[in-house]
């Protein structure tokens, strides 16, 4: 047996409080991805069909770090889904992709 490593941190348990108007979740179907050398801007907006304006609903900024966890665990997320309920069409190609 080795002897624990003294660098080590203990382990943390993370306790994720929710709030109420945060559990309710905002409908968007559209979002842009921007990116700086120190980190990446997510940008969910509500598009209404024939309406010229759409407003951000919510703006999260992380770490390139952070962003490679996510985009990792979105995609494990994605296979799982379509395992499970057949493989999602994007539809027309000439839909707002961003």
């Amino acid at each position: 047996m080795a002897p624990p490593n003294p660098r080590s941190t203990p382990e943390v348990q993370l306790q994720i409080q929710l709030d109420d108007e945060v559990a309710n979740g905002q409908y968007v179907n559209m979002a842009l991805v921007n990116h700086t050398e120190t980190e990446f801007t997510f940008d969910f907006i509500y598009v209404q069909p024939q309406q010229p304006k759409a407003k951000v609903l919510s703006r999260i900024i992380t770490s390139p770090r952070h962003m490679k966890r996510l985009l990792a665990a979105m995609q494990e997320n994605l296979a799982k889904y379509e395992a499970r309920f057949g493989t999602i069409e994007l539809g027309h190609p000439d839909g707002p992709v961003h």
